[in-house]
């Protein structure tokens, strides 16, 4: 995909998305049960679409959440169940949504003090400690699209492990709720709003307060403190801006803001390599407002609006790719945490670094490796046999410092917090930490490239097998191995990854967007590179042309 010619610059009129024409939609239109692209379907990370495209509307939340009110009376759920949204434009509709059905149904309800913003690690830190103390299992669901564009809604599911929920419970929901779609919503319960603030089952919480209480069991706030660190956080108008400022507060610490907007349509954005307004904060494009003033601070740190997800901004490295903060990361927990038992294994996606496979290997930790998605790090966490668990697209959490688990969704907060801890324990930034990494391993080239895929693209890409792979040489190398499913516990990958001894690549379906994607990484150089992402290129076509 090439470099939009405005890309990092800030959006303008014409880039921004109708708000009221927006939303409107979401109450006047409805799916139609014939149409695949208008059904619920749960990606890697919940069901998403727009509003405007009919993937996204009323009767999609109340279908899902009626399908999750039968879900949790099978399992035997019967806790409160606690409810966010980010500042998406279709996240508070759809929350207000959710809330009717919930409550028709007699379900016990926990908002954020105020109907407030609620990022999603807030939320898993809230579903695991209640889940500590009662007896009575609490779950939750998020209103969000994560960094999606402003036109888009999400919604997701995390069960009482406080983690996204696996396949075997999203499969049962979407296939529920697509079969009360095609029956005119004929089942679901719902009642309004007026009547459902009436039933007493709605219960304001600081949840946020209790989150932030609970941050010194992970990270160590007193070394940050007492480094004086100069901090400058932007939340990207997310659901986290009134998070840190209270962090700042409640800990003492030198920490900016440095953008405090919320706004729906985001236009304080600056446009993402491909020229849309995308909250990604691992994006050079759209992170250049904070790159801009990295000068001012020891560190800047940023989140995308539900704050799953971290961006990491050095002094004397710029914005740091995040598999080479993965790795730092990683390497510094395995020193600095003593109470960590060396069995406890670290867990990356597949398509993530091999340099993080070398640095686990140097602290003689097992490495589980995972298909993509957040989901699949749950229950190692849960059960405290999972020290780490991290993602190439900035998302990634860790046990607390005596190793039990803190959030089992990816948390933005804690690997911003880590950055900073790492810089005041060592005196070093994470970009210094990664070049003292290549100096020991040497230079990985790593690159992710996205595309345009519609629906047959990307089933053919989700059905690939070792039999597509008809070369045994990959960039002039021998093919070592050839995956469909991973190797740190079976699960199929949608996709493929091909292995030679200096490199490797993989192909696979977005699950959440309309593209597909492919990843390549060299131990010898950036033309290796190129070789890699050519064989990868050419297989993808001969797989959706031929």
């Amino acid at each position: 995909m090439s470099m939009h010619p405005r890309a990092g610059q800030p959006a303008q009129s014409q880039d921004l998305v109708d708000i009221p024409h927006l939303i409107s939609c979401y109450y006047t239109l409805s799916p139609r049960a014939d149409k695949a692209s208008e059904q619920v379907s749960f990606g890697t990370s919940g069901h998403r679409g727009s509003a405007l495209k009919r993937s996204f509307n009323q009767c999609h939340i109340h279908a899902i959440v009626q399908a999750v009110v039968d879900y949790r009376q099978q399992a035997g759920i019967h806790g409160p169940l606690i409810l966010g949204f980010d500042t998406h434009a279709l996240s508070q509709p759809a929350f207000y949504s959710a809330l009717e059905v919930l409550t028709a149904n007699g379900v016990a309800v926990q908002v954020q003090r105020d109907r407030g913003f609620l990022p999603t690690p807030v939320l898993s830190y809230n579903v695991i400690e209640h889940n500590r103390q009662a007896e009575a299992q609490a779950d939750g669901l998020i209103l969000t699209p994560s960094h999606n564009p402003p036109q888009d809604g999400g919604i997701k599911y995390n069960p009482p492990h406080g983690g996204p929920a696996d396949t075997q419970i999203t499969d049962f929901i979407a296939e529920r709720a697509n079969r009360y779609l095609a029956d005119n919503l004929h089942g679901v319960r719902r009642i309004g709003m007026d009547v459902a603030k009436a039933t007493g089952l709605i219960e304001e919480c600081d949840l946020i307060g209790r989150y932030i209480e609970g941050l010194a069991k992970v990270v160590d706030l007193d070394a940050i403190r007492k480094a004086g660190l100069r901090l400058g956080v932007d939340p990207m108008g997310g659901a986290a801006v009134s998070v840190w400022s209270r962090i700042a507060q409640r800990y003492e610490l030198d920490l900016t803001v440095t953008n405090d907007r919320v706004d729906a349509a985001f236009g304080f954005m600056a446009l993402d390599k491909d020229g849309a307004i995308r909250m990604d904060c691992s994006s050079a494009a759209a992170m250049s407002p904070l790159l801009a003033l990295k000068e001012r601070f020891d560190l800047a740190l940023a989140n995308d609006p539900d704050a799953d997800r971290h961006g990491i901004v050095c002094q004397d490295g710029g914005l740091m790719n995040p598999n080479h903060f993965l790795a730092v990361a990683i390497n510094y927990l395995l020193g600095h945490r003593p109470h960590w038992q060396p069995e406890w294994a670290v867990g990356k996606t597949l398509v993530s670094s091999a340099m993080i496979d070398k640095v686990v290997s140097r602290h003689q930790r097992t490495l589980m490796e995972v298909p993509v998605g957040f989901k699949w790090f749950v229950d190692g966490m849960s059960r405290g046999e999972l020290a780490f668990g991290g993602e190439e697209s900035a998302g990634a959490s860790f046990l607390d410092q005596q190793g039990h688990a803190f959030s089992t969704d990816k948390d933005g907060f804690i690997l911003c917090m880590l950055a900073a801890e790492i810089l005041a324990v060592t005196g070093k930034s994470p970009a210094a930490h990664y070049r003292a990494l290549e100096a020991d391993f040497g230079t990985h080239h790593y690159r992710r490239i996205d595309a345009p895929a519609n629906d047959k693209v990307k089933q053919a890409l989700k059905q690939l097998n070792a039999d597509a792979v008809r070369s045994d040489v990959l960039a002039g190398e021998p093919i070592t191995a050839v995956m469909t499913h991973a190797p740190g516990n079976g699960a199929a990958i949608g996709g493929v990854k091909v292995c030679a001894e200096h490199g490797w690549f993989a192909a696979r379906p977005s699950g959440t967007e309309a593209i597909y994607k492919i990843y390549a990484e060299s131990s010898l150089s950036e033309a290796h590179l190129e070789q890699l992402l050519a064989d990868a290129q050419q297989l993808v076509d001969q797989v959706t042309q031929g």
